[in-house]
């Protein structure tokens, strides 16, 4: 494991620590930034932390000098077990989940930690963010409401929220599109990136003249600069 990672103990034991729990740590690239800040990137409802998204996400967050460690829900590291796939737990349960990845991981960090995820992920760490304390929140491709329900979004707690937050949406977005995101109550400590006609994934339409690669490498500096910041 690289031990650029600023740790207030030793990488050795930051090594065995994520080793011990699964989890997978993306270092960032030496000399970007003086003291890396480091996100926490919870996985979406349907797809794991080792996902396609998921490492082309940590591989240009690294890139741009942000520490990445990855871990994954109760219901995903049972499906990786057997192989059988569950819905994912129950909210309380990932809630919890969420809480001893953070007070694990929180101790080996000296510097900025942030928390964050794809959809699901992202939802979850909104939840708990004042909560936990953390540095800052990064959502990619937030679930404001469920497929074809703009009329009952997932937003309550947002108006509130006092983390610094990033959410990265694609303009069509199925559970969350600019028109409809544009029409709720979100608190001034939260900031929103829309990527020119991108999906839930950041995926653009041909004709809209961007790639794909362009819109994750657009949101990888967008949020590292936010968490450099």
């Amino acid at each position: 494991m690289d031990k650029q990672h600023k740790a207030s103990i030793d990488g050795d034991q930051w090594a065995r620590c994520v080793e011990q729990h699964g989890w997978l740590w993306t270092a960032a690239r030496p000399g970007v930034c003086a003291e890396p800040p480091t996100l926490i990137l919870a996985h979406g409802a349907g797809a794991p932390m080792d996902s396609g998204f998921m490492e082309e996400m940590a591989a240009r967050l690294a890139a741009q000098g942000v520490n990445v460690l990855r871990f994954e829900f109760p219901y995903m590291a049972q499906r990786r077990l057997d192989g059988g796939k569950r819905p994912p737990n129950p909210a309380p349960k990932l809630l919890e989940c969420w809480r001893e990845v953070y007070a694990k991981v929180r101790p080996y960090v000296a510097g900025r930690l942030a928390i964050g995820g794809k959809s699901m992920g992202g939802r979850m760490a909104s939840l708990l963010a004042d909560e936990l304390g953390a540095d800052a929140l990064v959502c990619l491709g937030y679930p404001f409401y469920a497929v074809g329900k703009p009329e009952k979004p997932r937003v309550e707690h947002l108006a509130a929220l006092k983390t610094r937050t990033l959410i990265v949406q694609g303009e069509r977005d199925a559970l969350g599109n600019r028109e409809a995101v544009q029409g709720y109550t979100l608190s001034p400590s939260i900031e929103v990136l829309w990527l020119v006609a991108g999906d839930h994934d950041l995926k653009p339409l041909k004709v809209s003249g961007f790639s794909h690669e362009q819109h994750l490498e657009a949101a990888a500096r967008t949020v590292a600069a936010f968490l450099q910041d």
